[in-house]
């Protein structure tokens, strides 16, 4: 992981987790949609806005309270020292969402941070989607900083995480034909 973040500046790697750390994972997603989700926006503070044409997902806010997200956040944590050790990143925190995209829903193409903005320095996605078939789409791709060549179409398995520089690949999550569940995030650095 941490070789193809420094080579291309993005990583695709599978089996991240233990099978049971997944499985506790997806049904804490579960969980924790079903009872709290509420819409996704776009931008913070004065600049929020929910617009349905851009952003269709609803979303949770990972809570280190609870046993499922805590066991991803540690895994994260230990992520973040790693990373800062070898790359020399300067990441100082995390935060994370559950990602819940219905069946036709859609993410049109951004980025996660704005340039020289430095607040999100490293996205990560994380899929909990089991059985996912090739044709039933909900890709994220990436793209060049020219925002129009595809670098990465990722189709969203269980238990593969994507991680890219924030500020350098808009990206997009494409309809797919069932639910699909992720957990996105970012490493803030300064």
């Amino acid at each position: 992981m941490i070789r193809q973040l420094a080579d291309q500046s993005f990583a695709i790697v599978d089996e991240v987790l233990p099978a049971a750390q997944l499985h506790a994972l997806q049904q804490c997603a579960q969980r924790m949609l079903a009872m709290h989700a509420k819409p996704a926006g776009t931008g913070r503070g004065p600049e929020h806005s929910l617009d349905a044409s851009i952003r269709q997902d609803r979303i949770v806010w990972l809570d280190a309270a609870d046993a499922g997200s805590a066991s991803y956040l540690a895994h994260m944590e230990l992520l973040r020292q790693q990373l800062n050790q070898q790359l020399f990143l300067g990441l100082f925190s995390y935060e994370a969402h559950f990602a819940s995209y219905a069946s036709g829903a859609f993410y049109r193409k951004h980025l996660d941070a704005f340039k020289g903005g430095r607040n999100r320095r490293l996205s990560t996605v994380f899929y909990l989607n089991d059985d996912w078939q090739p044709h039933t789409g909900g890709e994220l791709l990436m793209y060049q900083n020219d925002g129009e060549t595809v670098v990465a179409k990722v189709t969203p398995l269980a238990n593969r995480m994507v991680l890219f520089l924030s500020e350098e690949f808009p990206h997009e999550v494409l309809p797919a034909t069932r639910q699909r569940l992720s957990i996105a995030g970012w490493f803030a650095g300064a």
